[in-house]
């Protein structure tokens, strides 16, 4: 909801805003389960929405897409309202563009195994440093071949074929060891099962089209159906990653605005960052340094900061705490650090309190206009606007219906790669193959037939070898006199 031209997120004694200058200075929201996180998710989307900012996030119980329907009235609504002064408070739908990996609840959404990159697909599939290090050797082999590696099949016939010519390409690349080379294949074999094929591939994803406004002016909010996708945890986390560094390496310098760009909310963080190697994290952290200076906010919803890598979370200057519970030492630890992240309110004890928030309650501090942390103040988060239920299934396909971009990203397009150029290679190397061998049993058949038409020598009889004999000796003698009797003339006309 706006007022006075700011998000309105939440009201303590007074309202209290975030910024939109300062919205791309990335966010947090944390807080247990049941304790109200996604009810603030909703109210920020639709708050970006209305100033004209579009935001992503994804569905991972189905209960988001009601953004698409307008709110129905409550007397708990009805009744914050009146106590807030919510005048300008109306029940309405926010536009909305349904994205799914399956492309069973919006539309596909693809990208190239080129565009994913060594490293993120790396960590998709879980494999160690050696096995990294060769996966990106298999790219550059792949890139200085002219090899686009498009889908699954692509990734498979290059593994395939650094595989079967390893100890040539060795030469020039480095160790490519075999049994590595296969481990990384059993793994994308493992990855095709999970279904990650149908995300590979094109019409790629253009992350442009995220960055609409409807007719009205509103910010398109652009959900991904991850109902089905959060049973690949790393599928989800890792396309997630994607996301934000290929936004982060197409986009172009933009400086401070008035409002973001666009808003990505990353629910479930904590499965980005589960073991995630060092290089990665470092990766990551530059990316969430360096993107608000492209108009990008990033906010990362979890249930404890903890949750998040501390290079990251002291870039996330907009906060909102919901409650945490403290039952065990780890829990208390955690609680305690959580408050001293805020900057205390000498009105009440900042650790205690979270603890003690009810449902849809929160400890909330934001950036003012220098971009200083405010005082936290202990907030009921505004409702919202749209509808609390799950969009009806029929509404969702007649949204996804009249989307401009129904028939961009419907049909799979399947150009030829490295597949395709491989296996011509792979034919005529053994079309090569099978004509050197005929050759050569042709060979062999000529040389035992010219062997077979030499006539045979008859055994001689004794009386023959003794004529022979003889013949041969006499043949000796005669020879050794004309040699004598010609050298005997030379020596004589000496």
């Amino acid at each position: 909801m706006i007022k006075d031209n700011k998000i309105w997120i939440g009201q303590a004694d007074e309202p209290v805003f975030i910024l939109p200058k300062m919205a791309n200075r990335h966010g947090l929201i944390t807080g247990a389960t049941g304790t109200g996180k996604t009810v603030t998710l909703k109210t920020l989307a639709e708050g970006f929405s209305e100033i004209g900012v579009p935001t992503f996030l994804a569905d991972i119980k189905g209960d988001v897409s009601g953004l698409a329907a307008a709110g129905k009235e409550s007397s708990l609504i009805e009744e914050r309202k009146v106590a807030f002064g919510m005048d300008s408070f109306e029940y309405q739908a926010f536009p909305t563009t349904f994205w799914d990996i399956y492309g069973e609840g919006g539309h596909p959404v693809r990208t190239t195994v080129s565009e994913m990159g060594p490293l993120l697909l790396s960590k998709l599939m879980g494999l160690n440093e050696t096995q990294s290090s060769v996966l990106t050797i298999i790219f550059k082999i792949a890139d200085e071949n002219g090899l686009l590696l498009l889908d699954i099949k692509d990734l498979k016939a290059i593994l395939d074929y650094v595989y079967s010519h390893n100890k040539k390409l060795e030469a020039e690349y480095g160790l490519l060891s075999s049994s590595t080379i296969s481990a990384i294949t059993r793994n994308v074999l493992a990855l095709e099962q999970e279904g990650a094929d149908v995300f590979f591939g094109e019409t790629a994803l253009d992350l442009t089209d995220w960055l609409r406004v409807d007719a009205s002016g509103k910010g398109m909010i652009n959900i991904l159906h991850a109902v089905k996708l959060f049973h690949s945890p790393s599928l989800y986390a890792t396309f997630l990653l994607w996301m934000l560094t290929e936004l982060f390496e197409t986009l172009p310098e933009v400086g401070d605005m008035e409002k973001p760009k666009m808003v990505f909310f990353f629910d479930e963080a904590h499965l980005l960052f589960k073991d995630m190697p060092k290089a990665l994290v470092d990766k990551i952290e530059l990316v969430v340094k360096l993107i608000r200076s492209k108009g990008i906010g990033v906010y990362f919803i979890t249930q404890n900061p903890q949750d998040i890598p501390n290079e990251i979370l002291s870039q996330l200057g907009n906060r909102i705490q919901h409650a945490l519970r403290a039952y065990t030492p780890s829990e208390q630890k955690a609680v305690k650090a959580a408050a001293q992240s805020f900057r205390a309110n000498e009105n009440f004890d900042t650790e205690k309190v979270i603890t003690e928030l009810g449902t849809g309650e929160a400890l909330i501090s934001t950036l003012d206009e220098k971009g200083v942390p405010s005082v936290v103040q202990q907030a009921i988060v505004i409702a919202c606007q749209s509808s609390f239920n799950e969009l009806p299934a029929s509404e969702r396909s007649a949204i996804i219906a009249a989307s401009p971009f129904a028939s961009k990203y419907s049909n799979q397009v399947d150009r030829e790669s490295a597949y395709e150029i491989l296996m011509v290679r792979k034919q005529t190397e053994l079309a090569e193959q099978e004509a050197t061998a005929l050759a050569e049993a042709r060979a062999k058949e000529v040389s035992v037939k010219e062997k077979a038409a030499k006539p045979k020598r008859t055994k001689k009889t004794a009386m023959e070898k003794s004529v022979d004999t003889a013949l041969t000796t006499i043949g000796r003698e005669v020879g050794k006199s004309i040699t004598r009797g010609v050298l005997g003339m030379f020596k004589g006309f000496k």
